[in-house]
């Protein structure tokens, strides 16, 4: 815990596991990507913000991430292509006009 004299103490990036480092991006990528689909909302079939284009970018970019690095994943690796699948689900869901099949975000 920080207090003013006593500051959290920090981790130089080199000493980061690259595992951990590829996990933080997809968390971010997945959180991002449900915020950005009105999953986070109180109502998420009437959210105040959702953005599809926004959605679309994220969820491309997490699916990337977990092709390139699912080797390195090890047991994680089906945890974020379960997410992955989920958010593809939801963007389908919302879409007034949905993606041909295997056009979607992160299916190509």
């Amino acid at each position: 815990m920080s207090t003013p004299d006593r500051p959290v103490p920090t981790r130089e990036l080199i000493d980061v596991p690259a595992v951990e480092v590829i996990s933080r991006a997809a968390v971010m990528l997945m959180s991002a990507a449900a915020e950005q689909l009105g999953l986070g909302a109180d109502d998420p079939e009437h959210p105040d913000h959702r953005d599809l284009g926004e959605a679309r970018i994220l969820i491309t970019a997490l699916a990337g991430l977990i092709k390139a690095s699912t080797p390195d994943l090890g047991p994680h690796a089906a945890a974020f292509r379960d997410g992955l699948a989920g958010l593809q689900g939801a963007f389908r869901e919302y879409s007034i006009e949905p993606d041909a099949p295997g056009q979607g975000p992160g299916e190509r």
